[in-house]
This record gives C-alpha cells, structure tokens and sequence, in this order.
C-alpha cells in the first residue's frame, strides 16, 4: 500500500524460531504501526508502518460535508486497512502466538449490533465516525460535571470532555438519528478486536479509565439514557479476547493459532516494554500528547488535579494514576512546520534545537502555558488554549521554540507535584515514545526541570513491543508482565542527570508558569476567547 514502510530484520528475512512470533500493533492518531518479535529469542525482526488512508477529519468529511470547528474524527475502515497491510508486511507465512493491540483513547465510534460502524450507513453525518481523542465535547462534559454522582469519586470529580460519555452524549444531543441507529457505543481499540475475533470483547482499560467502570458498581447508570445498553462488560488488560479469524488469517497469511489480547489504551500498553511495571515508578508517554502513569500497590486518595485512577487497568494487581497534558509533540511541530526553518520538518527540528540548545536558562524571557489542545491537569478544561509571556522585540524564534519546550516539561512537573503532595513517592522517572527518543534538548530539559535524574530506555517501538508484550502474557506465553519486561523488554537505559544550575533557574520560571496558570484572570481570558471564535462558527 502507498505510503507503508516496511523494515525486516537485517538479513531481510522475517523467519522465526521453532517457538514462533509475537505481532504487537500500535494504532496512533495518524499512523498505526506493528513488530513481529520472535517469541524464543525475543528480536525484533520485522516492523512495518502505516498511516490512515484519511488522516484526522477536521475541515470535512471523505464526501465533502463540511466541519464545525474543533472537530477532530476519523474513519474506522482505515484501522482495518492498516491491520491488514501491517499484517501481511510483517507476518505473512509465520506462525504467530499471539496479537496485542494498543490504541489511542478516548477514540469511540457508534455501530451496528455485528459491529458495523454507523459511518459506512450515514457517510455525511458527522457523529457517525471515530471521535479520536483530541475531539472534546466539553459542553456535555460539563453538564454530566455539575450534575455529580458518585463515579466521579476516582476522576476528580471532572469528568473530561475527550473521554467516551461526554462524547456519547455529545452524539444522542446532536445526533438523535445516529444514537437511535447505534446498538453499541465502542472504543476503536476494542471494536478492532472485534473485528479480528469476530465476537465484541472489550478492555478493561478502556471501561475504567475512558467510561469510568469499576468491578464493583459496572458502568455508571443515569447519566445517559440508553448508554449502558450500548456498551458490555470489559475483561482485564492481559486477558486473551479470542483468536484470530480463518477469515483474516486467510487474508493476511497469518499462521495461528494467534491469540488476540485485550486492547490497551496506547500510552498504558507501553509499560512493560519499558520496564515500569513495579510500585513508585512514573512512566511518561511523550508522544502527540503526553500521558504520566504513577504505579502503586495501595488505594490512596486521588491527589487533586490528577485525572483518574483504576485497578488492573494497566498492569495487573496494581493501582494505576493516570495524568496526561492534552498537547506535546504535536505543539512543536505546529510550531516548527508553521515557521520552518529548513527544506523538511526533520531539517526544521535539528535548526530550532541546535539554535534552541544555546540558549541559557537564567537568560530566558518567554514563558508558555502548553495548553495548545486545552488542559487537563489541573483545570480538566479542553476550552482553554495557548498562551505565550514575556515577549519583546528582542525574542527570537529559537526563543519561542525553548519556551514551548520548557512548558511541556513545566506541565510535567504540575503532575509531579500533585503526585508528591498527595503523598506519593516517584522512585524513578522513565519517559518514552517518540520524543524521549528523538528529542535530546527536551529530554535534557525535562531533567533540570524536575531536578531529578531521567530514564530513557533504549528500545525500538517500544508501544508497539508493549502490545507484544500484552500478547505474550494473553498466550500465557509469560507469567505476568515483569517476566515479560525481562524477556521482551528494553535491556539498556540512557540515563539524563539534572544540571543544578538549570534546575535553579527553572524553579524561577516555573513558579510564573504556575502563577499563570492558578490565575482565573488568565483562564477567563482565554474562555472568552474561544466562546467568541464559537459563536462565529470557527
């Protein structure tokens, strides 16, 4: 297929032990990608990437109709195109134990009760498709806030507007006509399952953190008629969901028996591949948005401004607190593609971090909030935006590009300190995913930041070897997924050690980053900002 690129191991050959492969597939926001790994030896052999044939809808949808602002939807059909494709690159001819699968979340999508998605039947209507993750419907979030109840109690009280009830009811008040279509209401991570296995199994992940399921009260009831009807009891992350299809083994070339694990939510599947599967470690995602995962093995209060927590949805027998910043990479490169500075984004990138990279903290003016694609801790608030400080006739372009760096890394450090202040300790950080292998300014800066040493683990495609990893334990291939981690996981880490001298002159210009964003003035600002681009329909 146009545009896939398709690595195999370095004899070019994708032949495996007698023990046969493991595939994990990564299902971003624009591309998905998949690893063959050899189940014996544990070596990556092939990897393969494919990017969705219609990207992110914002502007119209693949028929023409046009867009509201702030619409960000995708079409199912594509996952099934880049599964198959990625499938047939990397997996064509090999006996394969078992998939794992990590998906991008909240991205649900209404469908038939054989899980047909609503888009094939109603082409033009919007609520129909994929709601990927960046699309918020914080009006109905707010609605389901100010009402309570008692499933809130693990989010903060804050239900967010990416998550899948806001988007639902999101859907039942502008699309009567769809909801009344929908038999089920699904994550695109469990409804791919779905369509490998041929039987609706959904994750636990998913259910908890996403729709805010617990083993003891279910789904929440009340909050939107109907709701509950569409959506089914989910399994824990690492159970098996089913096998593979004759039809799709027939498609792709796949030998079973491949066993299909349970989807996880993309940032979480990550975790053993990385390593951070014990009590006191913090994983952080750094990718088009960035999420920070805190273990425990106890139940404490969830600190305030910290998003949720849930048991068994990310690494079994554990208590998992999830924090994430709304925009990342895609902030940088926004900025660097908006204002290039070389003939390629990638020339663009080495220009601003080299111009970036001689930059002294202590001689900085520009302070930025990163709330490019809303906040989410501490405000939970996807109508807010952007904002740059300090500017003057001597600020520069590499200036500007520091700034954004050093506030994704001053976000960080928010969650951080909610963390230590709810009285959790944080042993080691580990941060991953594309910008923790790429970007070695950001990397450094996050270290000064938090004043506290950073690992990164040397491994390729780490989600996609985390989906693995999840198949493996699903196969029962592996014990759980420490024995996992070991096996399968990243053996060498790059350690990055604060500078003292930056970390002093961070702590500065973190508390103007905090005191921008404690202050309501900054806040209704930047709300009455949006409430004028929406009342003119932009």
């Amino acid at each position: 297929m146009a545009g896939s690129t398709f690595v195999s191991a370095q004899d070019g050959s994708t032949t495996v032990t007698a023990a046969g492969g493991l595939v994990g597939l990564d299902f971003g926001s624009e591309s998905a990608r998949g690893v063959l790994i050899d189940a014996d030896t544990g070596e990556l052999l092939a990897s393969a990437v494919h990017p969705y044939r219609h990207g992110i809808l914002t502007a119209r949808l693949p028929d023409g109709t046009p867009l509201p602002r702030g619409y960000a939807l995708q079409v199912a059909d594509d996952y099934l195109e880049a599964a198959e494709t990625i499938l047939c690159a990397i997996a064509r001819g090999v006996r394969v134990h078992a998939i794992g699968i990590g998906f991008t979340a909240s991205s649900p999508l209404p469908a038939t009760a054989d899980g047909k998605p609503l888009s094939r039947q109603m082409p033009a209507e919007p609520h129909a498709y994929v709601k990927l993750w960046k699309h918020a419907a914080q009006p109905q979030a707010d609605a389901i806030n100010a009402r309570g109840g008692a499933f809130l109690n693990d989010f903060g009280g804050r239900l967010s507007g990416e998550w899948l009830m806001a988007k639902a009811a999101e859907t039942a008040e502008l699309a009567p006509a769809v909801w009344a279509r929908a038999n089920r209401y699904i994550e695109a991570g469990d409804w791919l399952v779905w369509q490998l296995i041929g039987a609706e199994v959904r994750s636990l992940g998913f259910a908890a953190y996403k729709a805010q399921y617990t083993a003891e009260a279910g789904y929440p009831e009340g909050v939107l008629p109907g709701l509950t009807d569409r959506l089914s009891p989910p399994r824990p992350i690492g159970a098996a969901a089913g096998q593979l299809t004759a039809e799709w083994q027939a498609r792709t070339g796949v030998i079973g028996p491949a066993t299909v694990a349970v989807a996880v939510i993309d940032s979480h599947v990550v975790l053993p591949a990385v390593g951070g599967v014990a009590p006191g470690c913090l994983v952080s995602a750094l990718g088009t948005s960035a999420v920070h995962l805190l273990l425990s093995e106890t139940k404490r209060p969830l600190p305030p401004g910290i998003e949720g927590m849930a048991f068994d949805g990310s690494v079994r027998n554990l208590w998992c607190y999830e924090a994430g910043q709304a925009a990342f990479g895609d902030v940088l490169s926004w900025f660097v593609r908006t204002f290039a500075r070389g003939d390629s984004l990638a020339a663009s990138f080495d220009w601003y971090n080299e111009a970036a990279g001689r930059i002294r903290p202590e001689t900085q003016q520009v302070v930025a909030l990163d709330w490019w694609n809303g906040n989410r801790v501490p405000h939970a608030d996807a109508a807010l935006s952007g904002l740059l400080a300090g500017l003057t006739q001597q600020t520069t372009a590499a200036s500007i590009y520091r700034a954004l760096l050093e506030s994704l890394c001053f976000g960080a450090r928010t969650v951080h300190e909610l963390f230590r202040a709810g009285g959790f300790a944080i042993d080691r950080v580990i941060l991953t995913s594309g910008l923790a292998e790429h970007n070695r300014l950001l990397v450094q800066i996050m270290a000064d930041v938090l004043g506290q040493s950073v690992e990164v683990p040397l491994i390729a495609h780490p989600t996609a070897v985390g989906a693995a990893i999840h198949g493996a334990v699903a196969a029962e291939l592996v014990s759980d997924f420490a024995e996992g981690a070991r096996r399968y996981g990243a053996s060498r880490t790059a350690v990055y050690a604060p500078d003292p001298t930056n970390a002093a002159a961070y702590a500065e210009l973190f508390a103007v980053y905090t005191a921008l964003s404690a202050s309501g003035e900054v806040r209704n600002a930047l709300h009455a900002i949006d409430r004028r681009l929406s009342q003119r329909g932009l």
